[in-house]
């Protein structure tokens, strides 16, 4: 009579030379992978594993899928932005500022990590500022580097909040990551009201990016040159860290009508 150790079926991969960019075959699905009844999947019903007729079974698609989406909501990419890449991003014919970004862009993405300074996206609303940083992250997410997106009015804003009494999440543990990440997108930047807490805060999380040279990249509606009575991005953050941006990142000026009200404006035509 066999032992139950010689009934334990021994797995191996099954070589497909149909197919050799494919995840490897086993005879059967792996002890331990308890069969489901999940929908969200109808190539493996949830379980993981992908029956093939006649073969045996391999690891699911829909397991790097999940595990891309699981990088994306730890990276805080917003769900409206996530669409957003550089396959989809559409400089306006004609408009050089756009196509001078666009390959700024195409650059960083390609050339990380060996670049030095990160990007500062600078133009009025709607002119692609935020789609071509989420754009980069998409793409260094995808070759496996560590990446986070912020709002920094929101990250100001969470900040207070673990001020309180009640906060489950210390300062320290907010700014952690932040500080830590291998890419950061601070998307807004001078957004808030320059309150001293809010400059000190910006220095504060800037400041110790700057002295680890961390890449990050940034969005601002504020311009260097002023227009008539127009707040400079100096104005908003203050001359020290304008200082410290200009040699944290290349500034990238993005010129261009608001996408948003331009889309508004045809759906108008339209109906």
């Amino acid at each position: 009579m066999p032992s139950e150790k010689s009934k334990k079926q021994t797995l191996r991969a099954v070589p497909d030379a149909a197919t050799p960019d494919e995840a490897p075959l086993f005879k059967s699905i792996p002890d331990g992978i308890a069969e489901q009844t999940s929908t969200a999947c109808p190539l493996c019903n949830g379980s993981g594993w992908e029956e093939v007729e006649n073969r045996g079974v391999r690891r699911c698609k829909c397991l790097a899928q999940k595990a891309q989406a699981d990088v994306i909501n730890a990276a805080r990419i917003p769900s409206r932005y996530r669409p957003c890449s550089l396959h989809n991003y559409y400089p306006i014919h004609g408009n050089g500022t756009q196509f001078r970004a666009f390959n700024f862009a195409v650059r960083l993405a390609r050339e990380y990590p060996a670049v030095e300074r990160g990007l500062l996206f600078m133009g009025t609303v709607g002119v692609g500022k935020t789609h071509l940083s989420v754009a980069i992250l998409q793409e260094l997410i995808g070759k496996g580097v560590g990446c986070l997106f912020y709002d920094f009015g929101s990250l100001l804003k969470e900040i207070q909040d673990s001020y309180s009494k009640v906060s489950q999440t210390s300062e320290l543990g907010l700014l952690s990551p932040v500080f830590n990440t291998e890419v950061l997108v601070l998307d807004e930047l001078g957004a808030s009201k320059p309150t001293d807490w809010v400059r000190d805060t910006m220095m504060h999380v800037i400041g110790k990016r700057y002295n680890d040279q961390k890449l990050t990249i940034f969005t601002t509606n504020y311009l260097d040159q002023r227009r008539a009575s127009e707040e400079t991005l100096e104005d908003r953050i203050g001359v020290r860290l304008r200082s410290r941006l200009y040699e944290m990142c290349k500034t990238v000026v993005i010129e261009g009508e608001d996408w948003r009200k331009k889309k508004d404006a045809q759906s108008l035509e339209v109906k």
